[in-house]
C-alpha cells in the first residue's frame, strides 16, 4: 500500500476512500479543489505567517546564530499577495468542511489579524480565540520589544447559524487555564526528541508545533472516527495526534522533505488504522 499520493495534473479528483489516512504530496490549493465537498469534521491549518524577517542574521549573546524562518513558503511580495493566498485556501477549506465542522487557524501578530478579517469577510463565525502562552519562548536578544511568547488560535465555524458543532467541554476545562477552562493554554514549544531533525541533525521544520498543542485542538473539538484535515501538514503532527486518538486524517503537504518526515513518523505503525 502506498501511503503517499503524489498529486499530478492529469488527476481530476479523488474519492474520500482514496485519501483517508494518507498524505497527498502537492500544492494544497490544487489538491483541495480535487477533493469531495463536505468531508472534514475538523480542520487545522498552520499557514505561513509571512514573518517579514530582516535580511540579516540574528546573533545570540554567545555568538551563535538564531535559526529563523527563511523558507520559500513563507516568502510573499506584499500583504496583497499574502491576503489573496489566505482567501484562496480559506475558500477551499470552507467547501471541504461538513456543515457542523470547525476550523482552527494558528498565527502570530504578523498574520493572525489579517487572517481573522478574511475569515469574517468570507462568512466564517469566530467561536473563540485561544492564546498559546509558550513557557520556553525564544529569548529577546535585541531588547527593543516585548519578548514574543504567544501565538493565537482562532476557532471558527462556517457561519453564525451553526450550533451543533463538537465541543468536549470536559477536555476544555482540563486544558484551559483555571477551573473554568479559560482560553489560555500554557505549553512549551516543540523540542527534544519530539523535534524532527534533518540529516544534518538540525530541526527540519522551523515552526513545528508540539504534539500537546494538537492534542488540545483535536480532543476538545472532535470525536473518535472523525475526519481531521490538515492542508499544510508540515511534518505531520496533526496526523500523528489524530491517529493516536482514533481519528482519521487527510494530510496535504507540498515540500518533499516534509512528506518524507511524515512517512517516517506515521507509517510504521499505521497499518491497523487503514481498515484494509
Amino acid at each position: 500500500m502506498n501511503w503517499v499520493i503524489e498529486d499530478k495534473p492529469d488527476v481530476e479528483g479523488y474519492a474520500l476512500s482514496d485519501v483517508l489516512n494518507r498524505v497527498i504530496w502537492g500544492n494544497c490549493l490544487e489538491v483541495m479543489r480535487k477533493l469531495p465537498a463536505e468531508i472534514a469534521d475538523l480542520v487545522f491549518v498552520d499557514p505561513p505567517y509571512y514573518l517579514q524577517l530582516p535580511k540579516r542574521k540574528l546573533i545570540r549573546w554567545s555568538g551563535t546564530v538564531v535559526e529563523g524562518v527563511d523558507e520559500s513558503w513563507d516568502q510573499f511580495e506584499s500583504f496583497e499577495e499574502y491576503d489573496a493566498f489566505t482567501e484562496a485556501w480559506l475558500t477551499a477549506v470552507r467547501r471541504l468542511m461538513k456543515p457542523q465542522a470547525t476550523l482552527w487557524v494558528i498565527g502570530t501578530y504578523h498574520n493572525i489579524f489579517r487572517v481573522g478579517t478574511i475569515l469574517q469577510d468570507l462568512g466564517f463565525w469566530i467561536l473563540n480565540n485561544v492564546l498559546w502562552v509558550k513557557t520556553n519562548p525564544v529569548p529577546n536578544f535585541r531588547r527593543v520589544r516585548f519578548t514574543n511568547a504567544t501565538e493565537t488560535l482562532l476557532w471558527v465555524v462556517k457561519d453564525k447559524e451553526v450550533k451543533s458543532y463538537t465541543i468536549n467541554f470536559d477536555q476544555v476545562k482540563a486544558f484551559g487555564m483555571g477551573k473554568v477552562g479559560a482560553n489560555v493554554w500554557q505549553l512549551p514549544v516543540c523540542a527534544g526528541k519530539e523535534r524532527v531533525k534533518g540529516e544534518d541533525g538540525r530541526k527540519l521544520h522551523p515552526t513545528q508545533k508540539p504534539e500537546r498543542l494538537l492534542e488540545r485542538v483535536i480532543l476538545s473539538s472532535s470525536n473518535p472516527g472523525d475526519v481531521v484535515l490538515d492542508p499544510m501538514a508540515g511534518v505531520g503532527t496533526t496526523g500523528v495526534v489524530a491517529h493516536r486518538h482514533g481519528r482519521r486524517f487527510i494530510l496535504i503537504e507540498r515540500e518533499p522533505r516534509y512528506v518524507a518526515a511524515i512517512e517516517q513518523r506515521l507509517w510504521p505503525g499505521i497499518w491497523s488504522l487503514s481498515g484494509e
